[in-house]
């Protein structure tokens, strides 16, 4: 019993200890850029590596709004117009809420 409260006690600090050693976001405001008829944000969300968040506005869901588009050609674009980089295709992902992330080669 002993045992098992020392191994959550030393689970906690290993937690603590991670959650500091996180880098931490940027402080820029959001960039909006209209791509592929929609607007985007881009936002830079960690300085080392640079990685940029765009997230796409839903238009209040209108069911009337501009013909469907690939989300990633555009969130692809967005960053690309917000930045004047070119979004490194293979450090892209999606989570589960729609939002893009991904690094970025400035040339």
């Amino acid at each position: 019993m002993v045992l098992r409260g020392s191994l959550l006690a030393l689970a906690a600090v290993v937690g603590l200890t991670a959650l500091e050693a996180t880098p931490v976001a940027a402080k820029e405001e959001a960039k909006s850029v209209f791509v592929m008829s929609r607007t985007w944000a881009v936002t830079q969300v960690s300085d080392a590596p640079v990685v940029y968040r765009a997230t796409r506005d839903n238009n209040n869901l209108n069911p009337f709004g501009p013909p469907p588009r690939l989300r990633t050609l555009q969130a692809m674009a967005a960053i690309q117009a917000a930045t004047g980089c070119k979004p490194i295709r293979t450090s892209m992902y999606q989570n589960i809420s729609g939002q893009f992330f991904s690094q970025v080669s400035c040339n």
